[in-house]
């Protein structure tokens, strides 16, 4: 049988009043002190002339198609990562091609991918699939090492009509790579000590190619190190301190 209101406001009156009784003032309710007053934010000069342009450009919108390269019945699975890359070397020689190319040596070290065992002087990375887009496909995150430097290329393929069209590409000092949804989460060490940045990159299917939709610096916290390895986790300084034995119950 359902209670009506009124009986179900006496009974919770009548409990808290028990606990009370009970319980004395340990465990009562307490003041967090005073909050602090909501403010609006506040235009600045209002008078100022919007721009019209972006000052840099953040590779933002840009979809390129892999020269040469086809996915048979649009499975991005059928296609080999190592003649993708080989595919951008070659469509932007600038970067890759020549003495003065910021990445020659990316190019040169090509030549010892797809060997059995796996060389470790290949700068390609492991190939991941997963449906970014959501269309239903598998979609083509690659990562492979940019030299001489110390720069991770990631990249995002998908497949459209057979071709295999790059829809993100993003040149960094990476210390990790996150997948989620439609995202890929680059994260980036800061000159700064105990900061991070995070770079988010997100499917628009309006535009049809990844966009930069978060850019942000975040606190990681410092990172200690044990000189002994210790059979249990150190507690954390966001764990509350334990009950003394002198305090009640």
């Amino acid at each position: 049988m359902l209670r009506t209101r009124a009986a179900r406001t006496a009974l919770a009156t009548a409990v808290l009043a028990l606990s009370a009784a009970g319980c004395g003032d340990a465990g009562g309710l307490q003041g967090a002190g005073p909050t602090s007053t909501a403010t609006s934010p506040a235009k600045l000069w209002p008078s100022l002339t919007p721009a019209s342009s972006p000052a840099w450009n953040y590779d933002n919108g840009d979809a390129e198609a892999m020269k040469g390269v086809t996915a048979p019945g649009d499975d991005i699975r059928t296609v080999d990562p190592m003649a993708v890359v080989k595919a951008e070397i070659s469509q932007h020689p600038d970067d890759y091609n020549g003495s003065k190319a910021p990445y020659r040596e990316t190019a040169r070290r090509m030549a010892y991918c797809g060997k059995k065992p796996v060389n470790a002087k290949c700068p390609l990375l492991k190939a991941y699939y997963r449906d970014i887009t959501g269309d239903g496909h598998a979609d083509l995150t690659l990562g492979f090492r940019l030299l001489p430097g110390n720069q991770t290329a990631v990249r995002v393929y998908t497949v459209e009509a057979g071709r295999v069209i790059q829809v993100m590409s993003n040149n960094d000092a990476v210390s990790g790579v996150e997948l989620a949804g439609r995202s890929v989460i680059i994260h980036a060490p800061s000159d700064l000590a105990d900061y991070e940045y995070r770079f988010q990159w997100t499917w628009d299917p309006d535009q049809h190619v990844m966009l930069l939709t978060h850019d942000e610096m975040l606190h990681i916290g410092k990172r200690e190190r044990l000189s002994t390895p210790s059979a249990s986790p150190a507690p954390s300084a966001s764990v509350s301190p334990s009950v003394s034995p002198s305090a009640t119950p």
